[in-house]
């Protein structure tokens, strides 16, 4: 056996339909021609689609972790368990930073939530409003008071509660 007539016997045991041709049937190659050119634009779309996506979540990565630090720059606490949530409805780039006001394991005090939009400008964003949150409690509308900027005036704190503290009356050391 010599190396020419191996693959001539491997490819006679496919069907004929699949078998190499020395020559082109009648009227088939238009028809590869279209089916060529319609693999190449589905390939083409989905490296664009594949570039589009890996941009997009670069910049959302930036993003966040320019909002992780507006957040410790804003309040001077230089805390690493913070909650960063984004707005997956409206498909907007405005991010929710959360974090305790003092010292503690996450969620176990009172929380300060910043809203963070516009454009990272040397590694931070601009925090255009916000609220607070009670300990033990997860950021619902109901849950929020003491909103400020663009948080209060949208209406994104549930109502006031009777006899609650203003952000300003919470003590630093108790968080309370």
């Amino acid at each position: 056996m010599n190396g020419a007539t191996a693959p001539t016997r491997a490819f006679d045991r496919l069907p004929a339909w699949l078998r190499p041709r020395d020559v082109e049937a009648r009227g088939t190659g238009r028809m590869r021609l279209t089916e060529t050119t319609l693999l190449l634009l589905a390939g083409l779309l989905l490296a664009v689609a594949t570039v589009n996506d890996v941009v997009l979540q670069t910049h959302t990565n930036h993003r966040l972790v320019a909002d992780l630090r507006t957040w410790r720059e804003y309040t001077g606490h230089d805390y690493q368990n913070l909650s960063a949530e984004q707005d997956q409805r409206g498909h907007t780039t405005t991010e929710v930073v959360c974090g305790n006001t003092v010292p503690g394991p996450p969620k176990e005090r009172i929380q300060l939530c910043l809203q963070m939009t516009g454009p990272v400008i040397h590694g931070r964003r601009a925090a255009r409003g916000g609220w607070y949150l009670p300990p033990k409690a997860e950021d619902l509308r109901h849950s929020r008071y003491g909103c400020f900027g663009e948080a209060k005036s949208a209406g994104l704190c549930g109502p006031a509660a009777a006899g609650e503290e203003s952000p300003e009356g919470i003590s630093p050391e108790t968080g309370q």
